[in-house]
């Protein structure tokens, strides 16, 4: 990988990407890379953060069919022995 120097940026442009930097929990270097990467289109925009509805892409989702596999196998736990809870 080639290395550049960046000269003349300017002071208010520097401590604003030390702050997104700071707040993306990164480093200048990383996001300027990040940034001129997106900027000639190397790599396409993601935005930083994703809203979700749910934890599906963390714990994961199951199909229809598996769910019903789920429901069947343990419905017998659904049952409640009412002498046990005398």
């Amino acid at each position: 990988m080639a290395n550049i120097s960046v000269r003349g940026i300017e002071p208010e442009t520097l401590s604003k990407l030390k702050a997104l930097a700071k707040k993306e929990n990164t480093s200048v270097n990383a996001l300027v890379l990040r940034l001129l990467d997106r900027s000639v289109g190397v790599s396409p925009e993601k935005p930083l953060y994703q809203r979700h509805e749910d934890l599906s892409e963390l714990a994961g989702a199951w199909s229809q069919k598996k769910a019903k596999e789920f429901e069947a196998n343990t419905a017998c736990f659904r049952n409640i022995d009412p002498q046990q809870w005398q």
